[in-house]
């Protein structure tokens, strides 16, 4: 290069800056197609608008259907929780009923039919009791208190119920408490 093409700020003079050649195309300074751009941007502004809150109102409307279904099921949950501690506080006076009722000395009494209510009203809420002499052991439900050897079974086996178990639908309320054969 020599230094007759070259300015003085040491760039050639047949390089330009690109700004420039733009500036010097429009001379009025705007871009036909920015034009165009910003008409569409203007004409489609308030379609945006509305898809946006279309859009923020199906999040809270969703937001609401998942609110009521949380709702409904903690609902379901609190019920079922309140139903098992009641009903846990009346086992040990079941208990007692119970083993009233195996003395005999319920029979003729006006505690056979409060016996009764109260069997019906555990039933009701899906109140079970298990543990049954011979059952297959469960250490899952049944709460060994004692256990003692037999060459007549072959598995660990119910020997005697000390007190029945009880569950409210498949929740475990109460194990059962037996005394256990095991294979000798």
């Amino acid at each position: 290069m020599n230094e007759e093409n070259m300015n003085p700020e040491g760039s050639s003079d047949s390089i330009h800056d690109a700004s420039q050649s733009l500036e010097s195309d429009n001379p009025s300074g705007s871009d036909p197609l920015d034009e165009e751009l910003k008409d569409l941007v203007e004409d489609l502004g308030p379609q945006s608008k509305e898809a946006e809150l279309l859009a923020d109102l199906q999040r809270l409307q969703a937001e609401f259907v998942n609110y009521k279904a949380r709702v409904e099921r903690d609902r379901d949950v609190a019920r079922n929780s309140a139903i098992a501690e009641v009903l846990r506080a009346i086992l040990p006076a079941l208990d007692d009923l119970s083993r009233a009722e195996a003395h005999g000395d319920l029979e003729g009494s006006p505690f056979a039919a409060v016996v009764g209510k109260l069997r019906n009203a555990g039933d009701k809420f899906g109140l079970k009791a298990f543990g049954e002499k011979g059952d297959k052991f469960d250490p899952e439900i049944h709460n060994a208190l004692v256990q003692t050897p037999s060459a007549d079974v072959t598995e660990n086996v119910i020997a005697d119920v000390v007190e029945p178990g009880f569950m409210l639908g498949d929740r475990l309320l109460r194990p059962a408490m037996v005394a256990v054969s095991i294979p000798a």
